[in-house]
C-alpha cells in the first residue's frame, strides 16, 4: 500500500497536543496507524512537546525551544517510532476499536442512489460518519462551511484534485467544491469528519440535509 496524501503537519500538531474534535482525533488516529511518515511526525511532535514541559517547569532559558529541537535533532534520545499496528481487517485498529469490530458491526442506514452511511457517536464539536459508495457511483456535488476529512478504508474514489487510495486523507476547506466518485471495480468506503455542514448545489441533497444529519 501507498499512501500519497496525508494530513496537513497543524492536524498532526493538533492530535499531538490534544486540541483536535474527537471525531478528527478518530481520522488522524487511523490514518497514522497506517502511515510511517505520518506516525513519526506525531511522535516527534509528542516528544517535543514533553521536552518543553520539562523546561518550563521553572523559567525556561532563552535558548530553551533551540535546544528542545536538537535534543529531536539527534541531540537527545532517539524518537522511536512503533511499529504498524497489525490490521487484517479493512477497518484500521484505532477505527475497529472504536466501533466494536470490522465492517460486520457496523449499521449502515442507506442515503440514496446506493449510498449508505453510518454516523459514530462522538462530541458535539464535530460529526463522524462511514460512507459506503458503490463503485462508480457519486457523492452529490457540494461545498464545505468548515473542514472536512476523508479518509479512504476500501477502494478509491476520485474528484477535480486527485485520485485517493487506501489509507489516503482528503483534507477539503471552504475553498473546494467537488463530486467525489467511487472508482470502478471495488465499492468505496471512506471515514469522514465534518465540524460543519456540507453545502450542496442541488435541491434535493438540500432537501434530506437535516435528516441524514450531514
Amino acid at each position: 500500500m501507498s499512501i500519497k496524501h496525508h494530513l496537513t503537519e497543524s492536524l498532526l500538531m493538533g492530535y499531538a497536543a490534544g486540541t483536535l474534535p474527537e471525531a478528527f482525533n478518530l481520522v488522524v488516529a487511523s490514518h497514522v496507524s497506517m502511515c510511517d511518515s505520518c506516525r513519526a511526525a506525531v511522535e516527534s511532535y509528542e516528544t517535543l512537546g514533553g521536552a518543553l514541559l520539562d523546561d518550563t517547569s521553572s523559567e525556561m532559558a532563552p535558548d530553551g525551544l533551540a535546544s528542545c529541537l536538537a535534543r529531536l535533532d539527534g541531540g537527545g534520545d532517539e524518537v522511536i517510532v512503533p511499529p504498524r499496528p497489525a490490521a487484517p481487517g479493512t477497518l484500521p485498529a484505532p477505527l475497529r476499536d472504536y466501533v466494536g469490530g470490522d465492517l460486520e458491526a457496523i449499521r449502515w442506514r442507506p442515503v440514496g442512489g446506493g449510498v449508505k452511511q453510518a454516523i459514530l457517536p462522538t462530541s458535539a464539536s464535530a460529526s463522524a460518519r462511514l460512507l459506503f459508495i458503490p463503485a462508480g457511483a457519486a457523492v452529490p456535488d457540494h461545498g464545505h462551511r468548515g473542514m472536512e476529512l476523508t479518509m479512504v478504508l476500501q477502494g478509491a474514489f476520485a474528484d477535480e484534485t486527485d485520485r485517493f487510495g487506501r489509507g489516503d486523507v482528503e483534507v477539503a476547506d471552504e475553498e473546494l467544491e467537488h463530486m467525489p466518485v467511487a472508482e470502478p471495480g471495488e465499492d468505496c468506503i471512506c471515514l469522514a469528519a465534518t465540524d460543519a455542514p456540507l453545502r450542496f448545489r442541488s435541491w434535493l441533497p438540500r432537501l434530506a440535509q437535516p435528516f441524514l444529519k450531514i
